[in-house]
């Protein structure tokens, strides 16, 4: 059997979420996803890139990683990192600065939520979590809402579109 084609519709896009929409969306994503992807770079070594657990305490991103790993030789070079949340339909990328929290540092209703969604370093010799505090995030669900996607720029909630 064969389809005529030719009086079928196109399919309209959606209409894009509003900037207000997008940051609740993707705040409450942050707060109830737990699974991210983890790039850093290098001087010499090129992108690296990692699944993780983490958890989000309203402005920052805690996971957590072997001492010894080319992830924390990257950051201890480059302190930033790029993380995406979700999947090509549906993402949050985050641009971040990245710092070192000392397992016997970290506080510890941090890490017994940490431990809910991940191993729990406390117990694991040779880890280190790590902060990643969000400068940047775009947010989008789809090729129609590619446009005005950033929401936060220079680690500031927008109150305007920019891109």
């Amino acid at each position: 059997m064969t389809v005529d084609n030719s009086t079928t519709e196109p399919v309209p896009l959606p209409l894009p979420r509003s900037l207000e929409q997008r940051r609740a969306d993707a705040l409450d994503r942050l707060g109830t996803s737990h699974q991210m992807w983890l790039a850093t770079a290098g001087k010499n070594d090129g992108p690296h890139l990692i699944p993780v657990a983490y958890i989000w305490n309203t402005n920052a991103l805690t996971t957590a990683t072997f001492e010894r790993s080319r992830t924390v030789a990257n950051l201890r070079t480059i302190p930033r990192a790029r993380v995406a949340i979700g999947d090509t339909a549906d993402l949050i990328m985050i641009d971040a600065a990245a710092s070192f929290i000392p397992v016997d540092a970290i506080d510890p209703a941090a890490a017994d939520r940490y431990a809910q969604v991940s191993h729990d370093p406390r117990s694991m010799p040779g880890f280190i979590y790590i902060q990643l505090v969000p400068q940047r995030i775009q947010v989008w669900n789809g090729f129609h809402e590619f446009t005005e996607r950033t929401v936060m720029a220079e680690g500031r909630w927008l109150d305007r579109p920019i891109d």
